[in-house]
């Protein structure tokens, strides 16, 4: 075996890909080589480290230094300087946003300091392109243990024991979840990976996917095992080009070393894992609509019962679980249930991964135990609101979830906590709002959103939802009126309690969270036609402040609509009826004469 003196690990997730972490892997290689390094410095492509917001990231073994925001043309520096001359690149290293000083090892980053990675303990460290590189960190081993020393309903009881609850939002207990489909009559059994993540903003199944595809393969052959199931099927959005690609490469490799495929370890079991491809449906994250599309239908929700566990494809059994849920099946075999209970809380064991994304210093992908506070997560781990903002409210649980206020900071952040705030766990989007956020406006986004998603199949769902954006719309424009605010309520108590399938059931969220804690900002306008965050065009008006104003005409050049008079080194002025409030004129002014009124 050959041995390196130091490791180089180029973030390959999406993020980084996207910003040019292929380019800096190429340079790499060739720095390497041109400088004699190739034979002791091993190049490792690794999947998402989580601290998105610095992509690229570059990180160098065993020191642990971890450059951030690397680009090409820094490659011939980091390897002429650290790998030749052990000197650090200390422009390239982490700053500290408050003291601005400088972290060479990432271990000491403060973003890092509050999460347990359980299922993201490989994303960032191993190759996800080689088996070797998973079994290496104990991979498959618990399928080992599950095949040669555990009956199915010991695995069954196991992850009973552990107290793991689906992760895809809903939070079922995962195993009493097996034990229906277990019992159910019928063959063959199937079993579904559900990674159709939809949410705007929602990467953390897409990075499992990426980072440590075999992972959630090795979770879901375990859960056949134990469900009796001999195919399954991970459902993966076709806008995920490298998760489908990783995973298709996971499963190769896999069923070519007898971990998957038939007689699996030398044993009498046997499944097969099949890749589908989704077109995107936001509609598709829900079970029964994921189902028919897998069995080429459109993609629609249909009443319930009969269950999944019962009648699923094809009229078979069929057991559905998340990216997230089916990735923590290896630890909880490998290491025992009592050693996954002691994280999290009472109700809610284990961790959770969220997508932090927003108006937040460092964006990304974080792992916490259950019960930790949202101030926790915002403000140590994601760094606090930039620019000296302040917090104003953070929408949990994505386009189905709800919009939390600056007094729910110290919530717990757990299944039960979170229902009875008016928001939802869902797959673990987090997205944080500053003041300049309009809270009528994100209500108009995410409803938006579901109405353009929405399958159409049930009357609830379809036709309340437009209604509801329709009054937003009013609101947002200045014509609402104050009986609007019962007439959403009302409107969305109505689509919650009588829509079909979850998104329907959940659609109206955002509104009655907003309504529950942000009522005021709805008043204003209403009642005093103004836009407190200054976002909605339709209450906005712009002047000139006369004592600031030098005449310098920047403002009639950019003004699209010659709404702006004056002569050079006189005052000008801004007509409100040719003004379309597109705020350029205020974005240009070098003097800040131009404010909004």
């Amino acid at each position: 075996m050959q041995i390196f003196r130091a490791h180089v690990l180029v973030c390959g997730g999406t993020g980084c890909t996207s910003g040019g972490s292929p380019q800096i892997r190429t340079r790499l290689e060739e720095e390497l080589a041109k400088n004699g390094l190739d034979k002791e410095v091993k190049l490792v492509v690794t999947g998402c480290h989580g601290l998105c917001e610095m992509g690229p990231l570059v990180i160098v073994y065993p020191e642990g230094t971890m450059y951030v925001h690397v680009q090409p043309d820094d490659v011939s520096e980091i390897v002429s300087e650290h790998l030749l001359k052990g000197r650090v690149v200390q422009r390239l290293l982490y700053k500290e946003p408050l003291t601005a000083e400088r972290v060479p090892h990432y271990g000491d980053l403060p973003f890092y300091h509050k999460q347990q990675r359980v299922v993201l303990k490989n994303c960032g460290y191993i190759n996800p392109e080689v088996i070797e590189e998973y079994i290496g960190r104990d991979g498959y081993a618990a399928l080992a243990k599950a095949l040669g020393e555990m009956t199915p309903e010991q695995v069954i009881e196991e992850v009973k024991k552990a107290g793991l609850r689906g992760r895809g939002g809903a939070g079922f207990p995962t195993g009493v979840k097996w034990g229906f489909c277990r019992n159910a009559q019928g063959e063959p059994k199937y079993i579904i990976c559900n990674g159709a993540e939809g949410d705007p903003g929602a990467f953390m199944d897409r990075s499992i996917m990426e980072g440590d595809p075999h992972r959630v393969i090795e979770g879901m052959t375990i859960g056949a095992y134990a469900i009796g199931a001999s195919e399954g099927y991970i459902y993966v959005r076709a806008e995920y080009p490298l998760a489908v690609k990783r995973l298709r490469l996971a499963v190769k490799e896999a069923e070519a070393r007898g971990l998957l495929g038939d007689n699996i370890l030398g044993t009498d079991f046997s499944f097969h894992i099949h890749i589908k491809e989704g077109a995107g449906a936001f509609v598709c994250g829900e079970e029964t609509a994921l189902m028919a599309s897998i069995m080429g239908e459109r993609g629609m929700p249909r009443p319930r019962p009969p269950f999944p566990a019962n009648s699923g494809l094809w009229g078979k059994p069929t057991n559905i679980n998340n990216v997230e849920t089916w990735a923590n099946v290896p630890e909880i075999i490998l290491k025992g249930a009592d050693w996954f209970a002691s994280m999290g809380t009472e109700k809610c064991k284990g961790t959770k991964v969220f997508a932090l994304t927003g108006k937040v210093q460092n964006t990304g992908l974080v792992e916490v135990p259950m019960g930790i506070t949202m101030r926790e997560i915002i403000f140590d781990i994601g760094g606090g609101i930039p620019g000296g903002k302040k917090f104003k409210a953070v929408q949990m649980g994505g386009p189905s979830g709800g919009c939390l206020p600056e007094s729910k900071l110290d919530l717990s952040v757990d299944y039960e906590s979170l229902t009875g705030a008016g928001a939802i766990m869902g797959s673990g989007g987090l997205v944080v709002m500053d003041e300049d956020t309009c809270i009528v406006d994100v209500a108009r986004f995410f409803l938006n959103f579901t109405r353009a998603e929405s399958c159409g199949k049930c009357t609830p769902c379809r036709e309340g939802i437009k209604r509801m954006l329709e009054i937003l719309d009013r609101i947002a424009a200045g014509e609402g009126k104050m009986e609007d605010l019962d007439l959403l309520e009302r409107t969305a108590l109505m689509v919650k309690n009588s829509s079909l399938c979850g998104l329907g059931q959940t659609a109206p969220n955002p509104i009655l969270s907003t309504l529950r804690y942000f009522r005021d900002e709805y008043e204003a306008h209403i009642k005093d036609k103004r836009c407190p965050a200054g976002v909605c065009a339709a209450l906005l008006t712009y002047k000139i402040k006369p004592e600031l104003c030098r005449g310098c005409t920047a403002c009639t050049k950019v003004c699209p609509v010659g709404a702006i008079s004056g002569t050079r080194k006189a005052v000008h002025v801004i007509d409100p009826d040719k003004c379309i409030r597109c705020g350029a004129c205020a974005e240009r002014c070098p003097f800040k004469a131009i404010v909004r009124a």
